[in-house]
């Protein structure tokens, strides 16, 4: 597959919305909740359709998180909107205490996620959200790839009991993979097969994993790509199945490296299937203002990055 064809590109955030609207068709439990930010978290027509089932919290994300709980006891699935910053490191003492400790059926949705919120600059752009909701006990983790595949997730999240960190974005992205494809929390997808370097990319790097993979065909190199869009629980059978074979993996993701997929994967391997690891992600940086294209290339999160990267992983084989 040669996926620099792709001409279709839409933003994570919109395919959040429209799956939002079709759960809310689906279920009269789900509740969508919102801190000021309905039109950037495209939550305008699910608000516009039901309006009975919409909460304007104002930019108040502790109280949404708190009235969230109190709908999920009253058996309903809210759906609670913001920032990723916002929505994941300004409350983290009432997701903790209230949501994942109480086990409670609240979805978190963070948009605006990593870099790419580019010119809002490192007060809006936060790389540690994997990680703080990672290490919540009872927390589901998902970072979607594009806009049809964070469709899906938004309507499995909505079927699925427990608490969720749903993450998306706003740029506009390759949206490249199937609109019917089943979507199974915690099952990861294998894109590309090979035998020469397994790429486990998430979210935005996805589609550069696909590219990185193209290129490292032409220099004669057999690459495998899998998407983990679920982060927790990871699907570690399919990680070691793909390493037994390839004996060398390359991470990437729009994410700081400590407490993000890279660690999992390390923790995972270092357990199970000692192998090199090279990472592609933010190392220890806040984020800057810039177009999210300049940050992404100044933070080496691209495919040329994930290309050598897998070429050092091959080069440490014993």
């Amino acid at each position: 597959m040669n996926p620099i064809t792709c001409n279709d590109f839409k933003d994570t955030r919109s395919g959040f919305g429209q799956g939002l609207l079709e759960a809310g068709r689906k279920n009269e439990n789900v509740f969508a909740l919102c801190a000021d930010v309905t039109g950037s978290l495209k939550m305008g027509d699910f608000k516009k359709e039901m309006p009975d089932r919409f909460i304007q919290t104002g930019i108040a994300e502790a109280n949404m998180v708190g009235i969230s709980a109190g709908l999920a006891l009253s058996g309903k699935i809210p759906f609670a909107g913001a920032f990723a910053g916002f929505i994941t490191g300004r409350v983290y003492d009432q997701i903790r205490m209230t949501v994942a400790y109480s086990n409670l059926n609240v979805k978190l949705c963070g948009s605006h996620s990593g870099i790419t919120v580019g010119e809002d600059g490192a007060t809006h752009q936060i790389m540690e959200d994997i990680g703080l909701m990672k290490m919540l006990p009872n927390m589901v983790v998902i970072n979607p790839c594009d806009y049809n595949q964070t469709r899906l997730a938004t309507m499995a999240v909505a079927d699925y009991k427990g608490p969720v960190y749903l993450r998306f974005g706003r740029p506009s992205v390759p949206n490249f993979t199937p609109a019917d494809a089943p979507f199974i929390i915690g099952k990861a997808n294998l894109l590309n097969e090979g035998s020469d370097v397994t790429i486990i990319a998430t979210g935005h790097l996805v589609y550069p994993a696909m590219e990185a993979a193209y290129t490292l065909s032409q220099k004669g190199v057999s690459a495998e790509v899998i998407n983990i869009h679920t982060i927790k629980p990871l699907d570690n059978d399919a990680i070691l199945k793909s390493v037994a074979k390839t004996h060398c993996v390359v991470t990437a993701e729009e994410h700081l490296l400590n407490g993000g997929l890279g660690d999992s994967v390390c923790q995972l391997l270092a357990r199970k299937h000692p192998a090199p690891v090279e990472m592609v992600g933010v190392d220890d940086h806040f984020g800057e203002s810039g177009t999210p294209a300049q940050l992404m290339k100044k933070f080496g999160l691209d495919a040329d990055h994930i290309v050598e990267a897998a070429l050092k992983s091959i080069a440490r084989k014993a």
